[in-house]
């Protein structure tokens, strides 16, 4: 498979993508609640995705992906990071991506356009399960905090007897 090819291309360059990435986050004013994400750890999260695409793109189920990105999405929205400045960074991801594969990755023929134009799908149905399910986390995230901030103390603490009780 010739997309594969290309996944491998990522992953070995994942670093220098995560490099390019982190920055663009921190320097977009469309993203500058990323500016407060230590950016050791915005690195860290950028180079997990791109090292480990060919495993994300063909090995994870559809729940593995919810999981990671309403995860992310509630740790997101816990810092302050608005929904937008979420979704405009996975935007800025996968053009970052595109832009990386058109000045490393040539097709010499209409084999190897089959195989961009492959992973290109692929990578769009991630892209867009990211952004579906980063927006539904941030919404439970956002509710779930709601929630405790309108709880007296003493609701909070039955609350939580009840949760102890109800494993």
């Amino acid at each position: 498979m010739l997309a594969l090819r290309l996944m491998r291309l990522i992953e070995k360059h994942s670093d220098e993508l995560a490099v390019g990435l982190t920055e663009k986050l921190r320097i977009s004013e469309r993203t500058r609640g990323f500016r407060r994400i230590p950016r050791p750890e915005l690195h860290l999260r950028t180079a997990e995705v791109y090292h480990n695409l060919g495993e994300w793109l063909l090995k994870k189920t559809e729940k593995e992906i919810e999981e990671r990105f309403t995860t992310l999405a509630v740790r997101r929205a816990a810092e302050g990071i608005d929904l937008h400045e979420l979704v405009w960074a996975l935007i800025i991801s996968r053009s970052h991506l595109w832009q990386f594969l058109t000045t490393n990755a040539f097709a010499d023929n209409i084999v190897e356009l089959y195989g961009e134009m492959e992973l290109q799908l692929l990578l769009n149905q991630f892209f867009d399960h990211a952004v579906y399910y980063t927006v539904m986390g941030y919404q439970r995230g956002v509710e779930r905090e709601s929630a405790v901030s309108r709880r007296s103390p003493s609701q909070a603490v039955a609350l939580d007897l009840v949760r102890r009780r109800s494993f």
